[in-house]
């Protein structure tokens, strides 16, 4: 069953299994499929894969990774309101621990990026964007997974209604520079969060 999974996978993402020069190739053989794993998990999030693979020294062997099973890219959104960013106070469950972070989630089908970013931002904070301002792409951790994300940063007039159903229990406006000490001092530690104050500062957006 995974083999075959495996080989929907490949028809259906081709561009997760493109062998480039000096690389690591991933090997195509049934049987290697097979004994590698081929994907190995999947749920209506995850999916995670086991691929066999040629090293550029020579040696074979397997190589796992995690992707979405839905191509959409997800987003990650910078809400900007007057001359500073929103924060939420967000609980998560893989570090069983609170995290200042900025809205973010997985991408919907059939939606443009700036419409999953409006989308984000009225499921966390209420609120509606006024601007939406693309700040590139991230990939969250290349060694792992081989998911892409968009990042955005979002001109809004207000906050609205929390997503408390899903662990936000509190959002805070503060200046740019105040998100950025946070970074400094470890109070921001979300990977995402930082990349898109990073990229916001970059594009000459940051402020207050």
């Amino acid at each position: 069953m995974s083999t075959e999974r495996y080989e929907r996978l490949r028809a259906e993402r081709p561009e997760l299994f493109r062998n480039e020069a000096d690389g690591i190739d991933i090997l195509t053989d049934r049987d290697a499929v097979a004994a590698a794993g081929g994907v190995v998990y999947e749920d209506r999030y995850l999916m995670l894969v086991r691929d066999p693979v040629r090293f550029p020294g020579g040696k074979e062997g397997t190589y796992i990774r995690s992707m979405s099973p839905d191509r959409e890219p997800g987003c990650v959104v910078l809400p900007l309101l007057g001359g500073g960013v929103v924060l939420v106070e967000h609980f998560r469950h893989a570090t069983r621990s609170w995290h200042w972070e900025v809205p973010r989630g997985f991408g919907t089908a059939g939606l443009r990026d700036e419409e999953n970013a409006a989308k984000e931002l009225r499921e966390e904070i209420g609120a509606v964007p006024q601007e939406v301002i693309a700040l590139g792409v991230l990939h969250p951790d290349t060694g792992m997974t081989a998911d892409a994300v968009r990042l955005f940063a979002v001109r809004i007039a207000s906050t609205g209604a929390l997503d408390r159903a899903e662990g936000i229990r509190r959002c805070v406006t503060v200046p740019f520079a105040e998100a950025e000490a946070m970074v400094a001092d470890g109070r921001i530690t979300d990977g995402f969060t930082m990349a898109a104050l990073m990229r916001a500062r970059l594009a000459g957006l940051a402020a207050g």
